[in-house]
């Protein structure tokens, strides 16, 4: 079982007397720096020159200057920048202007893992990553409560990077719920899989498959969308509040029915040896060899793939069903 720190094992006086840079202020970005600001922490942002995001910053009350600058001044550094700017930013601005003992931290192990930033030995590098979208990491931390975090080190020159890596996560707000410890390799792996294999890739593509069965059948757009996508929600509303035993307590004795006998048709062994080659490829750097070219040549793939899902049917009816219904 891995490790899990709460309230009481987390120092945050430990930040008091230090300066925290957040660079980035996206869906992460305002949600760490609002969250730690109010948590009494001395915070800048660290933004380029005419981002539209520095009025923004300033006008919730929070210091901002250049990412050098944000950088310089700080002792803790915490990139929330999208994984495919990290390295341009990182050479270009941050990793002339870290000095021995200061804190680099991520909330996602993408580039320390896959070797795209590559700090000096002497540079404290940890991870507290929220399992949860900015906007949730904000609005939990508003209403007294927070977002579970995976902490994590990966090189911890002045002994104390646990410490503070905790006292960071405790400024956002997960110690009140769990920080569970984890790697690197083990963030950056499972939540590269979970996103292509479940949570997007798989989920979106599902919702699809079954709006098109239905549709292919004959019957309304409408009625296709409402359950294949609409009550998709209403069920994992139920997972997350209890788990799958919980959810199929909850649904009529019909529904549970079909999930067992229809489920393992939908996802057989077929799909299961398709989502250890998927795992593969996480693990053996191809998808991520894949994704930084993908960015260096422009991302032509990525933007047609965008344009094209944007044109399923599925979405026109859902923007017409969700006036209706919202």
């Amino acid at each position: 079982m891995a490790k899990v720190y709460h309230q009481e094992d987390c120092k945050l006086e430990l930040l008091k007397g230090k300066k925290v840079a957040v660079i980035g202020y996206g869906s992460q970005g305002h949600a760490h720096a609002l969250n730690l600001h109010e948590s009494g922490v001395n915070v800048v942002v660290g933004l380029y020159n005419g981002s539209k995001s520095w009025k923004k910053a300033e006008e919730a009350g929070l210091e901002v200057a250049t990412v050098a600058e944000a950088v310089k001044m700080a002792q803790v550094i915490m990139i929330l920048l999208p994984d495919e700017l990290q390295n341009k930013i990182y050479n270009e601005e941050i990793k002339s202007n870290l000095t021995s003992g200061k804190y680099l931290a991520f909330a996602h192990g993408f580039n320390i893992h896959y070797g795209q930033i590559v700090p000096e030995p002497d540079i404290n590098v940890f991870m507290v990553a929220p399992k949860g979208p900015g906007p949730a990491v904000r609005s939990q931390y508003t209403e007294g409560t927070g977002v579970p975090a995976l902490v994590a080190i990966h090189q911890d020159s002045t002994g104390d990077t646990m410490d503070i890596a905790l006292a960071y996560a405790a400024g956002i707000g997960s110690s009140r719920i769990g920080i569970i410890e984890t790697t690197f390799r083990e963030e950056t792996e499972t939540d590269l899989f979970g996103e292509q294999a479940v949570l997007c890739g798989g989920v979106s593509e599902l919702m699809k498959a079954g709006f098109d069965t239905l549709v292919e059948a004959g019957y309304s757009p409408e009625n296709a969308y409402f359950e294949c996508l609409h009550e998709m929600k209403l069920i994992i509303d139920l997972v997350n509040k209890g788990g799958l035993t919980f959810m199929r307590n909850a649904i009529s004795d019909t529904a549970e029915y079909g999930d067992y006998s229809a489920g393992k048709r939908i996802i057989n062994d077929q799909v299961r040896e398709e989502m250890r080659k998927i795992l593969k490829e996480v693990q053996d750097g191809t998808f991520a060899r894949n994704w930084i070219l993908e960015n260096q040549a422009n991302r032509p793939n990525f933007n047609a793939r965008r344009r094209l899902e944007s044109e399923h049917p599925i979405e026109a009816v859902g923007a017409s069903i969700r006036k209706i219904i919202t």
